[in-house]
């Protein structure tokens, strides 16, 4: 019998907050969040006239940093746009833990914009995260998530999605199901991070718990957020619970003794448990270990 290898320590994704990159109060706020993630937003949040003045002032909050554990990353405009490349160019010289973009519906969009974030000096830590949010886009997902090594996010765009399908906003998403479900075997598929879209009617916290729960058992790593309230329930339902790593830790050391003693049937609970189980177990134990030391 052979042990699995140690599963790599994931970096919590849970909660990943939108924050107005035009609105200063909101950039200091966000420092003080319990998000795991952060998206200072160039792009739905900024009127037109406010694009230039926005670019600034979310460059010099992420050069001047101050964001503690959380990951700080800026969503540009979209490719297309008047204000696309000089986004880029910003933010490859603030230097961000990634760049956001949104309307990704090709591999070809992704190779163009890793090319601009090279040609602009972005460090080689900036990573892009792809926002999938157009039928193309699902279409394609296999290849954009496959498209570059700066690739390690996508974040799943469901207002666009939906409107794009003209899907009825209904509980539990059945419309928006089969293009979820797509966008996930893609990102497992390559190895890349993928994040659940956002709640929208921010009063209604039993529906963006439900709706959070759904996206946790589907196998998302997180959610996009709208409003700090937010936060901390996304926090705890994608968080592992103590009996869920209680019985990581059975699980692995039930395997381990099992290898010690040379047995080749291992069960715990009554189940019995084979290496896809251990590989798991090893991964909601690095999960916990590493929220817990935030």
């Amino acid at each position: 019998m052979t042990l699995p290898h140690p599963t790599p320590a994931p970096r919590p994704r849970r909660s990943v907050l939108y924050m107005p990159g035009a609105n200063e109060r909101a950039l200091e706020k966000a420092k003080s969040l319990p998000a795991d993630a952060l998206i200072l937003d160039l792009e739905d949040s900024v009127a037109p006239d406010a694009k230039e003045e926005a670019r600034k002032r979310v460059a010099a909050a992420v050069a001047a940093g101050g964001y503690g554990h959380r990951e700080v990353t800026v969503r540009v405009n979209a490719p297309g746009t008047p204000w696309h490349e000089e986004d880029l160019r910003a933010a490859a010289e603030a230097g961000p833990d990634a760049v956001v973009v949104p309307k990704v519906d090709s591999p070809t969009t992704v190779r163009q914009v890793e090319a601009a974030l090279a040609a602009a000096g972005a460090p080689d830590s900036t990573a892009i995260w792809a926002m999938i949010e157009t039928p193309a886009a699902i279409l394609d997902a296999a290849a954009i998530a496959s498209a570059s090594q700066r690739l390690t996010v996508l974040v799943m765009g469901t207002n666009d999605l939906a409107k794009e399908l003209r899907a009825e906003p209904v509980p539990g998403r059945t419309p928006l199901l089969t293009a979820l479900s797509l966008a996930l075997l893609a990102a497992r598929a390559s190895g890349t991070a993928i994040l659940d879209g956002v709640y929208n009617d921010v009063q209604d916290l039993s529906g963006f718990e439900a709706e959070t729960l759904q996206g946790r058992q589907m196998g998302f790593d997180g959610k996009t957020l709208i409003h700090p309230r937010q936060v901390e329930p996304c926090n705890a339902i994608f968080s592992p619970a103590e009996e869920d790593i209680a019985r990581a830790r059975r699980i692995i050391q039930a395997f381990e003794d099992a290898t010690s003693q040379g047995r080749g049937v291992v069960t715990v609970d009554g189940r019995m448990i084979e290496h896809l189980h251990v590989e798991e177990a090893r991964r909601v134990l690095a999960l916990a270990e590493a929220i817990a030391g935030r």
